[in-house]
């Protein structure tokens, strides 16, 4: 399928040479029809306005997951989509960066429109969560008092890889246990990597040992600030503010490895993190902005393409444009 509207990731370009920028930047992609790519909208999964909303639903759909690491990366890159392509380029706070200076971190602000339009795709989001039934009603009584563009309340980064997993067809807790803290999953990776018998989709690994690959997860901690496996593993069980992002491209030419997350600064945005070719000849995240990526969460499934992001159906359905265009964030498309 020839590309048609890239002109929406030129947008992109001008804009990677900074950490943040107004989401009114970029444009937003509809969802695409299920009969282009079949993922059920999280906004379907409630009912209700800000204010009154509430769950329909809280299972997993019974799909395939042959072409898993394809289905994660695709599900993925359409939310991006659907939240306006907003990237976050962390490659410039390296810490090995001389030219770094450390600046307060602040939190962007979110219009009040753009929060309105996704706040069922986020409440969706917490649908696959067990026991997060309280967070919406929190939520509910947030908008209640503070306004239908309020902010949530409660991060929802572990909900939407979550539901990103759910829609993937990882409905069984024996495969990934989605919960509403990334550190749930987390250790059950660590578990599966000392379990041969564990039915587990992700196996945790330290980062730097094993390639990366589009599908992986990369983790880091905030409290504690993990620095490897093996301080996460005497804290197993144990809660903590952590964070997690699906892997979609490795770019070794330009040192960044290319990630997907939700609530990442209020939002659902595409990051870039910095990274090197270690010893082994593998690229792989170095520290940054004071973090450190100390989990390499492995997919359990084939492998696929480096050009995932650029082969998913919400990028095939973008218009073609010059190789210069997209040479910051996709491989030239073929439009001849």
């Amino acid at each position: 399928m020839k590309l048609r509207g890239l002109f929406r990731i030129t947008l992109l370009v001008s804009i990677l040479a900074n950490a943040s920028f107004s989401i009114a930047q970029l444009q937003y992609q509809d969802r695409l029809p299920r009969e282009v790519f079949d993922v059920v909208a999280p906004s379907t999964r409630v009912t209700g306005a800000p204010g009154d909303m509430a769950y329909l639903e809280r299972d997993c759909r019974a799909i395939s997951t042959n072409n898993l690491r394809t289905r994660i990366v695709n599900t993925a890159v359409q939310e991006w989509a659907y939240f306006g392509h907003a990237v976050y380029d962390l490659t410039h706070t390296r810490d090995d960066n001389p030219d770094y200076q450390r600046r307060p971190w602040t939190r962007p602000r979110i219009d009040s429109g753009a929060a309105i339009r996704v706040a069922d795709s986020i409440a969706g989001y917490w649908s696959s969560t067990p026991d997060s039934a309280w967070i919406l009603e929190r939520q509910n009584q947030s908008w209640d008092s503070r306004g239908a563009g309020s902010r949530w309340r409660n991060p929802w980064s572990a909900a939407f890889i979550s539901w990103v997993m759910c829609e993937s067809g990882l409905g069984d807790n024996r495969r990934f246990r989605r919960a509403i803290a990334h550190h749930s999953y987390i250790d059950q990776a660590i578990r599966a990597r000392d379990d041969n018998e564990s039915l587990s989709a992700y196996v945790a690994h330290d980062t730097g040992n094993l390639e990366i690959e589009p599908g992986d997860m990369l983790c880091r901690g905030m409290r504690p600030n993990y620095r490897s496996l093996e301080a996460r593993r005497s804290q197993m069980g144990v809660g903590a503010r952590t964070h997690c992002d699906i892997v979609v491209k490795l770019d070794a030419d330009h040192d960044r490895i290319m990630v997907i997350g939700g609530n990442v600064r209020g939002w659902v945005r595409l990051k870039l993190l910095p990274a090197d070719i270690n010893a082994e000849g593998l690229l792989a995240p170095v520290p940054y902005n004071g973090r450190q990526i100390f989990a390499h969460l492995k997919l359990q499934a084939d492998s696929i393409p480096n050009n995932a992001l650029e082969q998913s159906p919400s990028v095939q359905s973008l218009s073609c444009v010059e190789q210069s265009d997209l040479s910051h964030i996709v491989d030239s498309p073929d439009c001849s």
